[in-house]
């Protein structure tokens, strides 16, 4: 049967990893192979650093994308793949890759990926995670000083250049191709709770021993029916406009 993808997006810092991490522990990691598009960075090794620093990774031009289409498409028709691992302080590709093989599931997370039609056209769902920007601006800093070796001036000064201005171009107007939009980021518990539902009952059926499993976050005991989730019936959005 063939792999059903997932697609989560959202600006820079908006809780996707968390909302990630959520699918992963509901579906378990054997039955879904993870693509992260931030490993797609076009490798910048014939430049020099000091001009590597200058160049604007938050538009969509910085990521190879077609090589990340390659691998879904290599994925759904029963191929292995090898994914680039990127070094973000240095702004290059390693020597280095990863391995995958195809899974029930693939699960595919990136601020940019519903901007181009080929790679969203290859998802059966869609999820945007919405945060207030100025959230989202304290989680980068804190994930680019701490895992990405930068410093404060310098994360402040590319959010200021590239990060909010492509966001407003490119991120924030991709929202409206979601199905599920998950406001005030991934600590929306309710909201998980529905996706977490949503995603095992359309995807138990693929995996022999799939079951779902249990999530720190169903454990609390209690569930909000006004969960501040929006669902969007593909039959009546906008049209999208021609690339």
């Amino acid at each position: 049967m063939k792999p059903f993808v997932i697609g989560v997006a959202g600006g820079s810092g908006s809780g996707k990893t968390t909302v990630v991490s959520h699918i992963i522990n509901s579906v378990g990691n054997d039955n879904l192979v993870l693509l992260q598009h931030d490993a797609y960075y076009r490798d910048l090794k014939h430049i020099p650093f000091e001009e590597r620093v200058k160049q604007n990774y938050d538009h969509p031009a910085s990521l190879e994308t077609e090589l990340m289409i390659r691998h879904i498409n290599a994925l759904l028709s029963g191929y292995s793949v090898k994914v680039p691992i990127y070094d973000f302080k240095n702004h290059v590709r390693s020597e280095e890759y990863s391995s995958y093989t195809p899974q029930p599931i693939i699960l595919v997370d990136g601020i940019l990926i519903f901007y181009e039609k080929e790679l969203r056209e290859l998802m059966d769902i869609k999820i945007f995670v919405d945060t207030d920007d100025d959230l989202r601006l304290l989680r980068r800093l804190k994930r680019d000083i701490h895992e990405r070796g930068r410093n404060v001036d310098s994360v402040l000064n590319q959010y200021e250049k590239f990060v909010r201005p492509m966001h407003l171009e490119f991120v924030e107007p991709s929202k409206r191709y979601a199905d599920i939009i998950i406001p005030h980021g991934g600590e929306n518990k309710p909201a998980l709770e529905i996706v977490n539902s949503f995603i095992t009952e359309k995807v138990s059926h693929m995996a022999p021993d799939f079951e779902q499993r249990e999530d720190e976050i169903s454990k609390d005991g209690s569930l909000v029916v006004d969960t501040d989730i929006h669902l969007f019936d593909k039959k009546t959005k906008p049209e999208e406009k021609a690339k």
